[in-house]
């Protein structure tokens, strides 16, 4: 496979010299082509990252009572501002379906591994809308809340047809809520947030820590997935980051949604959740927020890296792989702490350099 890809990077390559600058690609290829890229990162991710040796190790370890870490204090952020008018009745039309600028050696690529590209001009969004949950318990509420979301016109404008808008998934009794950015492309057609290969990373990452996926609540702070200027017929490779106006409208179907499930603490995946949730000023990179304890509508928060930069990382070699899974490790054991949960000894070790 690795092969073929090369000869046809190659020649594409070729074909570019000699001033050709697009290349059709039929629906049927493309989605071969992914269906058996997908096969093989599914395979090879438990391994490669090395969670099931957590989840192992777990069952067979006896667990003591972890001794809680003291950490720097924690710094309070404002919620993004936003405007809190009448939701919008109509929504916009959704984004026309153009030919992508891009070459067919990009698409090959972000095929193996979706890109990201900068946000293209969009069409203005409505206000963010006013969500008022309804009396009632937990589950009367969320049924209502999650019937909002995926109901609402301009959640539904901006998915492509035959996708779906994404919406929380697990406990509503949970104790830890974890926040990632937007929906990827396996998310969109199932509709559940994580539902690709980093979902499956993060099952493992939960399964590592003595719980089950069924036991925290995993959201998305997008409701559906950003879309990108794609071929009419052709299904969207690449993905791209999110826009301000986008967070800024979703945040109060994420506020409504922490409301609802009340959890302990917040673990927020990746910098631009981050962003979404501290403020797009708050920080410059991930490290200067990483791994520390601060807090969002009055619950401890704690920014880690996303699942899909561990993915990335294997392609960096072992050692930076294994740095970025200690650092994550790290930051889960903190998550442990605070939450009660009991850790072993030897999951307090696990990554350290031997």
């Amino acid at each position: 496979m690795r092969t073929a890809l090369t000869a046809l990077t190659e020649e594409l390559k070729r074909l570019k010299t000699t001033g050709v600058s697009t290349v059709s690609v039929s629906a049927e290829s493309l989605a071969a082509l992914r269906k058996v890229v997908a096969a093989r990162a599914a395979k090879s991710l438990g391994a490669a990252v090395g969670y099931p040796v957590l989840v192992e190790d777990f069952k067979r370890e006896v667990p003591t009572k972890a001794t809680a870490a003291a950490g720097a204090p924690a710094r309070e952020f404002a919620p993004t501002a936003v405007a809190v008018n009448p939701p919008v009745a109509a929504a916009r039309p959704a984004p026309s379906s153009t030919p992508s600028a891009a070459s067919a050696p990009a698409a090959a690529a972000a095929a193996t591994t979706p890109s990201k590209v900068k946000p293209a001009p969009t069409p203005l969004l409505p206000s963010p809308p006013v969500v008022n949950l309804p009396a009632g318990d937990k589950a009367t509420r969320w049924a209502w809340l999650r019937d909002q979301v995926l109901n609402h016109p301009v959640c539904l404008a901006n998915v492509r047809p035959g996708k779906k808008v994404v919406f929380g998934v697990g406990s509503l009794d949970a104790k830890i809520l974890f926040v990632g950015d937007a929906p990827g492309p396996e998310e969109e057609v199932q509709g559940e947030p994580f539902f690709g290969p980093a979902g499956q990373l993060l099952t493992k990452m939960i399964l590592a820590m003595g719980l089950k996926r069924e036991d925290v609540y995993i959201v998305n702070l997008m409701a559906w997935r950003p879309q990108t200027p794609t071929a009419a017929g052709m299904e969207q490779v690449a993905n791209r980051d999110l826009t301000a106006e986008e967070m800024a409208f979703n945040l109060p179907f994420l506020r409504a949604q922490i409301e609802v499930v009340n959890p302990d603490l917040i673990v927020v995946l990746g910098a631009t959740a981050a962003r979404g949730l501290l403020g797009a000023g708050s920080f410059k990179t991930l490290l200067d927020v990483r791994g520390q304890w601060n807090q969002f509508l009055g619950k401890p928060l704690i920014v880690s890296y996303h699942p899909s930069y561990l993915l990335r990382q294997e392609a960096s070699g072992a050692t930076a792989a294994r740095k970025a899974k200690r650092a994550t490790w790290e930051d889960l054991l903190k998550v442990m702490e605070r939450a009660g949960l009991t850790i072993s000894a030897k999951q307090h070790a696990y990554f350290l350099d031997k």
